[in-house]
């Protein structure tokens, strides 16, 4: 495979299917990444808004089936992996959060759970999807990426979820001067009240960063390994159209053994994300005197 060949493959595999505003005035899909960029803020990448919903919606569908073939008798496998995967988020929860809110589990659940497997796609070898995709649109040339969580756009939409949440809870745990006490009377502290006033600035900026560091770092932290492991098969690919046999012979060893290997990796990003989320919404919950 020529270098430019290459290069307009990885570029192909890593541009969304976006659809907004085309320089004419009219609304359609981008056919080039220039195009995309042109669209402005207000494009859709439709791969990853379909694809998350389609896996949130299998993610409901199963639950729901559990729930309804659920017996207090000899459980079925189905019963037997949601029950286990619902006592191992409960107990996660239980060990993490210190206050008392019936969401947190569910939430906890839910996100462990749908980011698992929006990353899992990322095990379907990368051509396939995109070409069933355009085998049934009938453009040859369409870009499609499948895999949501390599989409920023994704992560930060989930992480300022989550942010929401946290903003919400400590207003309503602490109420409003709790929370702008938070903010300004930590971490330093005076019992003189002019130095005080002197610190709340300082202050101020240190927990600010440090608030808005919480979405920010959920997002670009599962958004920055799945990225690099899809650009991994990308590269792996590459070798398979190379045309020398060894080299392809590599690349299949090498994509057993990168599969293998990111198994553990969705796995560990979307009980981190869990794991924060649960961590952020204990620490909303917290009353600081």
């Amino acid at each position: 495979m020529a270098a430019e060949t290459a290069s307009g493959y990885i570029q192909h595999h890593l541009q969304n299917l976006t659809f907004g505003q085309l320089p004419t005035g009219g609304w359609g899909f981008a056919h080039t990444a220039a195009e995309a960029k042109e669209m402005g803020f207000w494009a859709f990448h439709v791969d990853t808004l379909g694809w998350s919903v389609a896996l949130g919606l299998i993610f409901i569908l199963i639950f729901r089936l559990a729930a309804k073939k659920a017996t207090s008798g000899q459980p079925g496998a189905l019963q037997n992996f949601v029950e286990v995967l619902i006592e191992f988020v409960d107990s996660s929860v239980k060990d993490t959060f210190h206050g008392r809110n019936p969401l947190i589990a569910p939430l906890a659940l839910t996100i462990f759970v749908w980011v698992f497997m929006m990353n899992a796609v990322d095990l379907v070898p990368v051509d396939w999807i995109p070409k069933l995709a355009a085998i049934i649109t009938g453009d040859p040339h369409l870009v499609f990426r499948a895999v949501p969580t390599t989409d920023p756009n994704a992560t930060l939409g989930m992480s300022l979820s989550v942010f929401a949440l946290i903003i919400f809870y400590s207003i309503k745990v602490k109420g409003i001067g709790g929370f702008i006490g938070e903010l300004t009377l930590h971490p330093f502290g005076s019992k003189n009240v002019f130095v005080q006033a002197l610190l709340i600035p300082v202050n101020f900026l240190l927990e600010f960063v440090t608030l808005v560091a919480k979405p920010i770092s959920l997002a670009l932290r599962l958004f920055g390994n799945m990225y690099a492991g899809e650009l991994v098969f990308i590269l792996i690919a590459v070798m398979f159209g190379s045309g020398l046999l060894w080299l392809s012979g590599l690349g299949i060893v090498l994509q057993w053994a990168w599969a293998v290997f990111h198994i553990l990796i969705i796995t560990l990003q979307a009980f981190i994300f869990m794991m924060l989320t649960i961590v952020y919404l204990s620490m909303a919950h917290e009353e600081n005197h």
